[in-house]
């Protein structure tokens, strides 16, 4: 309500609530939000309680299935591209005998997050068939079916691969969120897209991704941050510079366990440089971390934000 109200309205470019703050200062929109937490706190009569008990009937648990893993283990002995997949895209269930699969739509040359309508209607069949008819859409523009038993993996898998949707690279360098950018945005100053394509390929070409492991790339084509880029491991931010295209990169943000804004590592790169900076950041980050276990974030949160600026910008580091 407090935004509702105090939110620019007259220009399309600074209807965002970091616009809001920004010209009416922090603390006084922090006073007016718990003002209006405590009128609305008063008058709470608890009539949302029946909505609340509705919303949990209808987002009850599945029958989950108690029964033997099938041939999941042998076809992860057998076949190297689902065991690829497995070891990337499963998470942990609270269930025993299954997982949460991730369906990364971060295919090599696709626009990141992208999916045809075919791909679509397999998935909800896919869902239907194998997932308890439960799909989630990720922050990180991936699928997820949160209700996979072990025993349909393989089927699942081999259905997705045939879609070209069993890309064996959740929460890994090539999966990068990226926003429109000025491919498809009439707010952007830049483009996102083939940035993201392009540190993708250049990744996957060098046979790093599952060397470097976990590592957050996120991009924005403008100062609206529709990417998160102030998210990411590492943030790209596309920017028009006297009608050039120049994007700041920004270190340390997190979106996850221990939240973090990135910071500004110094002065933006045109873009055919961004590849080879971040190129500089990541071989950096090989060569520093302890050992293979340790994510790019926890280096980075050990050594601070001083070497990974000296790999970024090696004429300064020398000057």
């Amino acid at each position: 309500m407090t935004y509702n109200l105090a939110g620019r309205r007259d220009n399309k470019y600074k209807a965002r609530i970091k616009i809001t703050v920004a010209e009416r200062g922090l603390d006084v929109m922090r006073e007016e939000i718990e003002a209006e937490f405590l009128n609305r706190r008063a008058v709470f009569t608890g009539v949302d309680q029946a909505l609340l008990n509705d919303l949990k009937r209808q987002y009850a648990a599945p029958d989950f299935r108690i029964e033997g893993t099938g041939d999941y283990d042998v076809e992860r002995a057998r076949s190297a591209g689902f065991r690829s997949w497995t070891d990337t895209n499963l998470s942990e269930h609270r269930i025993e005998g299954y997982a949460s699969a991730t369906l990364t739509l971060k295919a090599p040359g696709v626009t990141p997050g992208d999916a045809t309508d075919a791909q679509m209607s397999l998935v909800a069949d896919l869902a239907e068939r194998y997932g308890h008819s439960d799909i989630r859409i990720a922050h990180d523009q991936n699928i997820v079916l949160p209700h996979v038993h072990k025993s349909d993996l393989p089927a699942l898998y081999r259905e997705l691969l045939a879609a070209g949707l069993a890309t064996a690279n959740a929460g890994q360098i090539s999966d990068i969120i990226a926003c429109p950018g000025m491919d498809y945005c009439s707010l952007a100053t830049a483009r996102s897209i083939p940035i993201a394509q392009e540190i993708a390929d250049h990744f996957r070409a060098l046979d790093l991704e599952d060397e470097i492991g976990q590592f957050n790339i996120q991009i924005s084509g403008c100062i609206n941050a529709c990417g998160h880029h102030h998210l990411g491991h590492i943030g790209i931010l596309g920017l028009d510079r006297a009608g050039v295209e120049n994007y700041q990169i920004t270190l340390g943000g997190d979106g996850y366990e221990i939240p973090a804004i990135g910071q500004r590592a110094g002065a933006g790169f045109p873009a055919e440089e961004v590849v080879p900076a971040i190129d500089r950041v990541v071989k950096a980050y090989l060569d520093l971390r302890e050992n293979a276990e340790e994510r790019f974030i926890d280096a980075y949160r050990r050594l601070g934000a001083a070497p990974f600026k000296a790999a970024l910008y090696p004429e300064a580091a020398h000057a």
